[in-house]
């Protein structure tokens, strides 16, 4: 399977060159066998690349812009997405890979559950000062019980 990015090699646009970039770059730095195809200087890449492109995932003017990225015919996403997936550590799914072994992806981990793994143990860790706070109060609340005790007998 070959990861497919179209791009545009003559942008004028700067935002558009970065995310390009972006893109291609992260795909040679973890060795992920991709090929560019440039829909700038070839009618038949911009034509099949607009096609293949679901219509829900098109701007309102209908014309997607690059980078859109593909599994061989399969539609994965735009830069939006792609950042997303990058963030989310679910690249390979989001490419309709299988992920490398012992990489978090494999491991089923994503950022999220990350987050909420830490979010989990800081709620614990809450709780325990809260628990040792109460005993902190108790023994205090006890001698002032304790005193009323006294001046009962």
């Amino acid at each position: 399977m070959v990861i497919k990015v179209f791009v545009a090699t003559s942008s004028g646009s700067i935002a558009i060159r970065k995310k390009q970039q972006e893109v291609v770059g992260f795909l040679e730095a973890n060795k992920i066998d991709f090929k560019e195809f440039d829909i700038a200087g070839d009618e038949d890449n911009r034509r099949w690349m607009r096609e293949n492109v679901p219509g829900e995932k098109k701007p309102q003017n209908g014309i997607p812009l690059p980078p859109q990225i593909f599994n061989e015919e399969q539609y994965c996403g735009d830069f939006d997405s792609f950042f997303s997936a990058k963030e989310e550590n679910i690249i390979y799914s989001f490419l309709g890979l299988a992920p490398p072994p012992g990489s978090k992806e494999e491991e089923g981990e994503t950022a999220t559950e990350e987050t909420e793994e830490i979010t989990a143990e800081e709620a614990e860790g809450e709780a325990e000062e809260e628990e040792a706070e109460k005993e902190v109060e108790e023994p205090g609340e006890e001698e002032e019980e304790g005193g009323e005790e006294e001046e009962d007998s």
